[in-house]
């Protein structure tokens, strides 16, 4: 290693573990912090922000990543290294576009929407959120400007999440399979055979819950002591390091599902993070290819798995210990079946496999419009409910379940939402490879043996990290170009056989 590929990966390490301590603050912010720190903590993200940037896109750190390019040129292109230096080429050309002032007061300002939105979706009132809505709008056009675009100014913001994708190529991926899903979606709802879902309806108390989440996902493979579980407004997994991987959920005490399938969710992504390699510690190698790739790992052991007939199997003993009275007289096959239930729902982290990507749609189609101008914010609840009836053919009753569910606009994350179905599509690619490779995998799941299943995702998308772009990483990983084909097989096979279409 050149002496200044030496010192350029040890001042990329500080960074990174400054970076780490802000996402520490957000952790805080979401779960533990008391109200009346939000605006201190809105100037401790900004001045953490403004700092780490400002360290990061330092004339030393550009002479020192051009210097390094320069000592590693002619040797293997697909080495750690050299897919480092591309990989912190992409973040020292982007970031260097970024003013420092832009980037702190995003950072403020992230904090503070944050906290007006948990009251306003509390209060389920909009209008108290739109006002921070319509300056994250504007400080998220301001970094896109600042960021460049070819064809649409969504594109700028995309590519932060996915890189390499294009607006153009969300719209197509949408326009594919909106008419299968509306077509399996109405041949569902026609079905004679409708499932019945009232077994996950009832008391089951929070403690007792919480004792379930964790027994599923330590059963999967995740690492109690490199993580831990938390409650959140919404459920989310962060990471201060690979040893140091956080998961949050949210429960319901009339509602066994929320729970259990938002911890396998962020169980999912929390298996991601803490299977990157050592050796990528603190280096741009040690994070996720991109946001659809992580979102895979998480729809995978949500639903490929957690809402298998499989994992149903392996999981029926442990509800019927934790909820004698509940499950005593009930049969695996109901259970599954209930967990699988197809019927339009309002909110989107509780939607089912069918109807799910229609909620993302919506918010990719929101967000354009939002973007350019051809909508205002004032006018987003009638939007947002209109769009819900076209594609879902119901209404919300109020804000709180309609246009305030999601955290995301509150953070900042505009372009984010597509990264769900590209991490679909991924999911049902991957299982299919998986399937493939572990013919035994389904038998696996049922016993509870986990650990083949994680083993093959550990060995071909986990231990890359960041080290392959996404699509790099599908072909390696499955052997073809990413493609809807497998996931949409697996939706109506699926669900075919569930309701006997």
């Amino acid at each position: 290693m050149s002496e200044n590929l030496s010192q350029l990966k040890s001042r990329m390490a500080k960074i990174a573990r400054l970076g780490e301590a802000a996402a520490l603050l957000e952790w805080d912010l979401q779960t533990y912090m008391p109200p009346g720190a939000v605006a201190a903590r809105a100037e401790q993200s900004a001045t953490l922000g403004e700092f780490v940037h400002e360290l990061f896109t330092a004339e030393e750190i550009g002479a020192l990543l051009a210097k390094s390019e320069a000592d590693t040129a002619g040797t293997d292109a697909d080495s750690d290294d050299a897919r480092l230096l591309r990989a912190l080429r992409r973040d020292y050309d982007r970031a260097i576009k970024l003013p420092a002032d832009l980037v702190a007061e995003f950072a403020r300002h992230t904090a503070l929407a944050q906290d007006i939105w948990q009251r306003a979706r509390a209060a389920s009132d909009f209008a108290a959120f739109a006002p921070a809505l319509e300056k994250m709008l504007d400080l998220t056009r301001r970094q896109a400007e600042a960021l460049g675009y070819k064809d649409h100014i969504y594109e700028a913001l995309l590519d932060i999440y996915e890189p390499g994708a294009r607006q153009a190529d969300v719209a197509a991926m949408f326009a594919e399979m909106k008419p299968a899903l509306i077509s399996l979606t109405q041949a569902i709802a026609a079905s004679a055979h409708p499932v019945d879902d009232r077994l996950l309806h009832g008391d089951f108390p929070i403690e007792k819950q919480k004792a379930l989440t964790l027994r599923a996902v330590q059963a999967i493979g995740y690492d109690l002591q490199r993580g831990r579980q938390d409650e959140a407004p919404h459920p989310f997994c962060t990471s201060f390091s690979r040893d140091d991987v956080r998961i949050t959920t949210r429960f319901d005490p009339k509602f066994l599902s929320q729970a259990l399938y938002a911890s396998m969710h962020e169980a999912g992504h929390g298996l991601y993070e803490q299977g990157f390699p050592p050796e990528y510690e603190a280096t741009p190698l040690g994070h996720a290819a991109s946001l659809g790739i992580h979102e895979s790992q998480s729809r995978l052991w949500e639903n490929l798995v957690g809402r298998s007939r499989a994992f149903s199997t392996f999981l029926f003993p442990l509800l019927q210990e934790t909820f004698p009275d509940a499950f005593a007289h009930v049969a695996p096959e109901a259970y599954y079946r209930a967990i699988n239930k197809v019927a339009p729902s309002f909110i989107r982290v509780e939607a089912d496999e069918v109807t799910y990507n229609l909620h993302i749609l919506l918010r990719f189609e929101l967000e354009c419009d939002l973007l350019t101008g051809k909508l205002a914010v004032s006018d987003l609840p009638a939007a947002w409910n209109a769009k819900m009836q076209a594609y879902l053919g119901i209404t919300p009753p109020n804000d709180a379940e309609g246009v305030l569910q999601d955290v995301h606009w509150s953070g900042g994350l505009i372009g984010y939402f597509p990264t769900y179905s590209i991490g679909n599509l991924v999911s049902g690619q991957l299982w299919h490879a998986i399937g493939q490779a572990l013919p035994e995998r389904d038998a696996q799941v049922a016993r509870g043996e986990f650990a083949p299943l994680l083993g093959w995702l550990r060995e071909n998308v986990h231990r890359y990290g960041r080290k392959y772009l996404p699509a790099e990483l599908i072909q390696k990983a499955t052997g073809e170009p990413l493609t809807s084909r497998y996931y949409m097989d697996y939706l109506t096979a699926k669900y075919r056989d569930i309701y006997q279409l």
